[in-house]
């Protein structure tokens, strides 16, 4: 365990006015995660951030107010949150089906400052949404989804041309581009990496030269995530979507040594029993933190060491510790999670700490399903 005298950069001094398990976001680290972001590009106009990590109208905020425009999301009440803090260009990078059409219809007429789009992958969702959108008198902005190996969504490379021209012809839609997603490249080591990620893209190079050859506009094309960012950030005319960035987290940063971003969100917790005078009961349950990953790999205690998780159920975390501990029932202890995205997603607000204190709650907003819309 971590000197309570030491200070440290996570360190709350009006702590006990925080109730636990919380999340807390350090707005100067998320500031300066965004200054990090853009000084890998020499265009801010090729940045377009995905916002499911942080779900937060003043997060974004905070990425408008440093000239950020386009911005990308995966529900609608992300791209409803995105309308409300009127950001210029805002890509749903998700297919719709029909009721989620509606919801984007409403959302284009509710936030007229801001261009909204959608993928597709098929040609019966484009009819689909091209239907739709003559219904209501709109034309919807689409990128054609493309599958570089990620085997989610997206039509393979080999059929996305026909995909690309039929779009084209449809009333009611437009077609701006491709979206490629390459969320299967995890390689920690920047050089192989690299090679990997060139490789997936190739085909999307390759469909660029092919749409501009026959005589259509020059597509944008929105590609990769964190881990493919500083690789991106380097091929001319690619809009890079990185999200974990703003709030950071311990599994990136463990994996990927060459993105310097900092931890900007921590789950807040105390201990709430002690079965044995090496056991600690934790406040920090399923509810708490992601529990996707195996029991070892959910959270790095910042001031607590040598660790032995024992059980995680929906309100506890059980540790051991290596020793015979002095630790008291309600000491606080900082947690940063290593998946952050649906951790943030379990929470309904986040406590701000500015100077070491404990200012102010923002709300996760785009957390919920739905907002207005």
């Amino acid at each position: 365990m971590m000197d309570s005298t030491t200070e440290a950069w996570y360190q709350i001094k009006n702590v006990d006015e925080l109730d636990t398990p919380a999340l807390v976001f350090y707005p100067e680290r998320i500031k300066e995660n965004i200054d990090i972001l853009k000084s890998f590009v020499t265009d801010v106009g090729r940045l377009r951030p995905h916002v499911k990590t942080h779900k937060c109208a003043e997060v974004t905020r905070l990425m408008l107010d440093t000239g950020i425009t386009k911005y990308k999301c995966a529900t609608i009440a992300e791209a409803e949150m995105l309308g409300m803090c009127q950001a210029p260009d805002v890509l749903l990078a998700y297919q719709p089906v029909i009721t989620k059409v509606h919801r984007l219809i409403q959302l284009i007429f509710s936030y007229p400052e801001t261009s909204f789009s959608c993928l597709v992958d098929n040609i019966a969702s484009a009819a689909m949404i091209s239907a739709e959108a003559e219904i209501f008198g709109y034309c919807i902005n689409v990128f054609v989804d493309v599958n570089i190996g990620m085997n989610r969504t997206g039509i393979l490379p080999a059929h996305t041309f026909e995909l690309y021209r039929f779009c084209s012809t449809l009333p009611g839609i437009s077609v701006k581009g491709l979206h490629a997603y390459d969320g299967h490249i995890y390689e920690p080591d920047l050089q192989k990496r690299t090679a990997e990620c060139l490789e997936a893209f190739a085909p999307i190079q390759q469909l660029m030269a092919q749409i501009e050859e026959a005589g259509f506009t020059k597509p944008v094309i929105v590609a990769g995530g964190t881990p493919t960012f500083p690789v991106f950030a380097k091929v001319p005319d690619v809009e890079c979507s990185p999200g974990t960035f703003a709030l950071w987290d311990k599994g990136y940063g463990s994996l990927f040594s060459d993105l310097p971003f900092l931890p900007a969100a921590l789950v807040v917790t105390r201990v709430i029993s002690k079965p044995d005078g090496y056991t600690l009961c934790l406040d920090m349950g399923h509810k708490a933190i992601a529990a996707e990953n195996e029991l070892t790999k959910r959270v790095e205690m910042l001031n607590l060491t040598n660790l032995q998780f024992v059980g995680h159920s929906e309100e506890h975390l059980v540790v051991r510790t290596a020793e015979p501990n002095s630790i008291n029932i309600g000491e606080v202890f900082y947690g940063l999670p290593v998946h952050v995205c649906p951790t943030c997603a379990l929470y309904d607000r986040a406590g701000v700490v500015e100077d070491g204190a404990l200012i102010a709650e923002w709300k996760i907003i785009a957390r919920d399903r739905v907002i207005n819309y």
